[in-house]
């Protein structure tokens, strides 16, 4: 790593310039912090010292911010998420902080070199996929665009499961991301709450005569604050990201370890720890639903707590904190904060129920980011009950408050009070919480235009006809400063070279770069970038997996979460029929073409987890068939996460956004490969509709059902036998996967997953399959044309400025929060 000795290490004067005073800080760490001298020390001990000085730096800024916002009295923002996706953070805050270049220097002077540590910082298991990105890209854009922000989530021991493969299949391991600690963190001791669990409620009367609940409950946790610091870009802002941790109010139980019981002694600690072990525990059983219910509860009331806590430490009156605190909720994990914000204004602040309902709905704001019914979570009333009790009253309360007015106000049918009711009566009895998070706020966004528009007519069509003016529209975005500046810096380098640095401040200026789309001396430097970054993504697929990649060939990828509504199902199907054309005609001048897949399957999912393998068996066979001569490849890369994807998505010449329409809110992965110069196939699903607004008809490849022929397709009666038959190529790479041709050691392995698109081809990948092998076959066509296809491509990264989450940030801080 370095070949230090005592006569080359940096001595304290002069203190010339910054990269020598940032070397001597390091080493400074190194010794004092770390206890290593720099003679023997390993390259994780300079990365723990790097990160310790980019600390510092931070912390004075963090410090400056939370005195700006006390002295100003401005609004505060809490974003509670159940996940953060925040990827590896020291290259982040050295670029926002602007010391990238001397960063760099500091350390190759100490013989160490920036690349080597930076990828040994462990990637926060935090998340899953859109959503934890997302929350991520908004808590760094708030702090760019200076609003005053908290996120709030859980600080999971080991979060999503590191995703191996055994013999093609999904294998779910513990990700060990917190094992050596974790230098960006502060622990708050200051800020620890009692959480509580099942119980009962006790009705007493109050000074006034009026009736008064307490909750008495029968088990009782800890949550402690971890903050980690999130810098904006220049360091205009630091916010702060508050993860709760659960830890027993006894950690042992002295009397059961001494009786010779010591597993037992521990069992409070067991339970409460397991509270912020793993991020989404499978449900398939109620204990596993249990958990799920009482980690969003954990970390919900937690957050509240917290929050009326530090607005009364100001200001001392709650009938401001409307006012004074926005609270948004991302997506419904958090929405039994709505049931115990007001528990809290009520039952602890003593506040009458009318005012509490007034204020708590006036502070909050719920983000939908789902049109399946399925993933709109929902609680069996008697589990709810029995972990909650007071909630439970409460939101029949609130349930009671709604429908009379709906009834009342509104002449609501009978269908639709069943609608709106927060407890869904079909079948056994079950708290809604979509709809509880809906009547709890004073404003319900869609992320993009499309998924707003089929929230009101689906999801919550009798509930937006209640509230006509609730819902309203915040197309997601992607923060550019991970997304183009840090993850490609050639293409940054390139841009800054071409048109100037104002894109850096403003990502909407990269829109000067269309004028040298069609410059062949710019497209010869846009193509030398995107061909360096295929020759690293192929460096990490054969030092990973052994597999040999030609960087010259197209690189097709899909990265995302394994899901049906994604159809990487129609993606591996359209490649067995590529694969079976390219060896019926080889006489023909194909393209080579990579396709490259990666993404985790949920472990009780088996049809996900079942097309994982399929990719990997479909990639055995045709990887090692001397037919196809080297045109076609198929690799699933293990282990999706945010730092592979910064390698992944730079590499990328074309983007699979190819979703059943209708049942994508979003997508932010469509625009990150956008900004990074990748063309597009997709549907028109989520923000592919703005992306091709944005980008231009001529510059995304379009194909299949829109969204509403979907739906009346499915109505009518669509009949998948039929169409199938009349594709020879659907039919024939149909058959072969179900008969087994790439299964040879079960040959009925995929059976039933065909069975299921012939019977109903819910997620249309039948429907889909013709059209979506003529747009594939459009985009070789265009490949052959380098310079048309680089056109298209720079045209892609100048006009997807508007998708910068800066641009959403601040339509929810003006239009939502009315804050920053």
């Amino acid at each position: 790593m370095n070949n230090l000795t005592k006569a080359n290490l940096p001595v304290p004067a002069p203190r010339s310039s910054q990269p020598e005073i940032l070397a001597e800080e390091i080493i400074e760490r190194l010794t004092y912090r770390i206890g290593k001298d720099a003679k023997v020390a390993k390259p994780h001990d300079w990365l723990t010292a790097t990160i310790l000085v980019i600390r510092d730096r931070v912390i004075d800024k963090w410090m400056d911010s939370t005195r700006k916002v006390y002295e100003t009295g401005a609004k505060r923002v809490y974003y509670l998420s159940l996940e953060f996706l925040i990827g590896r953070l020291m290259r982040d805050a050295v670029s926002n902080l602007g010391l990238m270049e001397e960063i760099t220097n500091a350390l190759s002077s100490l013989g160490v070199d920036i690349r080597v540590i930076a990828g040994l910082e462990p990637d926060a298991a935090l998340g899953n996929g859109g959503l934890g990105r997302l929350a991520a890209c908004f808590m760094e854009s708030m702090a760019t665009v200076d609003v005053p922000a908290y996120g709030y989530g859980i600080r999971y021991v080991h979060g999503l499961f590191r995703q191996q493969m055994a013999d093609g299949w999904q294998v779910e391991l513990p990700e060990t991301w917190l094992a050596h600690g974790n230098p960006w963190e502060f622990e708050r001791q200051e800020s620890a709450y009692e959480i509580g669990f099942g119980g009962a409620v006790e009705f007493v009367s109050g000074h006034d005569d009026q009736p008064r609940y307490v909750w008495k409950p029968a088990e009782r946790v800890i949550a402690a604050a971890f903050d980690t610091p999130v810098v904006g870009w220049r360091a205009k802002r630091v916010n702060t990201l508050r993860l709760w941790s659960a830890q027993p109010i006894d950690p042992i139980l002295l009397d059961a370890f001494n009786a010779g019981d010591h597993i037992g002694a521990l069992r409070e600690s067991n339970k409460a720890e397991s509270l912020t072990r793993v991020l989404y525990p499978a449900d398939a059983t109620p204990a596993g639903q249990e958990l799920r219910l009482r980690q969003e509860f954990f970390f919900s009331s937690a957050s509240l707590q917290d929050i009326l806590r530090r607005h009364l430490q100001q200001y001392d009156d709650l009938t401001n904190l409307a006012d004074k605190v926005a609270i948004q909720l991302n997506d419904t994990h958090p929405a039994v904060s709505v049931a115990e914000m007001m528990r809290l204004l009520v039952d602890v602040h003593g506040l009458e129920f009318d005012a509490a309902w007034d204020i708590t709905r006036n502070t909050f704001g719920y983000t939908n980011h789902t049109l399946l019914p399925e993933a709109l979570e929902s609680w069996p009333v008697p589990l709810f009950e029995r972990l909650l009790p007071r909630h439970m009253q409460i939101v029949y309360a609130i349930n009671a408050k709604i429908l009379v007015e709906a009834r009342k106000a509104r002449n609501f049918s009978d269908a639709e009070i069943r609608s709106i009711s927060l407890i869904d009566e079909n079948g056994d009895r079950r708290l809604r919480m979509g709809n509880l998070a809906f009547v709890g706020s004073h404003s319900i966004n869609g992320v993009s235009a499309l998924h707003t528009d089929l929230m009101k007519v689906t999801v919550f069509s009798d509930l937006h006809k209640l509230y006509p003016d609730r819902i309203n529209n915040k197309t997601n975005g992607i923060t550019p400063r991970r997304w183009l500046m840090q993850c490609n810096p050639g293409l940054t380098g390139l841009i800054r070279e071409t048109i100037g640095d104002a894109f850096l401040d403003d990502a909407e200026k990269l829109k000067p770069l269309d004028q040298f789309a069609r410059d062949s001396a710019f497209q010869e430097k846009f193509a030398a970038v995107k061909r360096a970054n295929k020759v690293q993504l192929s460096n990490l697929v054969a030092s990973r997996m052994g597999i040999k990649l030609d960087p010259d060939a197209m690189f097709d990828i899909q990265i995302k979460r394994i899901h049906e509504y994604k159809r990487q199902l129609l993606n591996i199907i359209e490649a067995i029929a590529l694969y079976d054309q390219i060896r019926s005609h080889p006489e023909l001048d194909w393209q080579p073409r990579v396709k490259l897949f990666a993404g985790k399957a949920a472990p009780s999912y088996h049809n996900a987890k079942l097309i994982i393998k399929l990719i990997n068996d479909v990639a055995r066979v045709i990887n090692h068939d001397p037919s196809v001569r080297g045109l076609l490849k198929v690799v699933f890369v293990p282990n999706y996460n945010v730092s592979l994807a910064e390698v992944m998505v730079p590499a990328a010449d074309l983007s699979e956004q190819i979703s059943t329409a209708g049942m994508e809110a979003s997508g932010t992965g469509n625009m990150k490969f956008g900004l990074n110069g990748a063309l597009t196939i997709g549907t028109l699903d989520g923000a592919n509709v703005e992306m091709r607004d944005n980008v231009g008809e001529d510059n995304i490849v379009i194909f299949g059902l829109k969204a509403d022929e979907v739906a009346n397709l499915r109505s009518d009666g669509h009949n998948p036998r039929a169409v199938i038959e009349r594709s020879r190529e659907l039919a024939q790479a149909l058959s072969a996967i179900a008969s087994g041709v790439f299964s040879p050691d079960d040959r009925g392995r995929y059976a039933g997953l065909i069975d299921g698109i012939y019977a109903h081809d819910w997620f249309m990948v039948a429907a889909d399959f013709d059209a979506y092998a003529a747009a594939q076959r459009e985009v070789d066509a265009l490949w052959a044309k380098p310079s048309e296809w680089y056109a298209k491509t720079i045209n892609n990264t100048a006009r997807m400025g508007w998708f910068s989450s800066d641009r959403t940030i601040r339509q929810y801080a003006k239009e939502i929060w009315r804050a920053g």
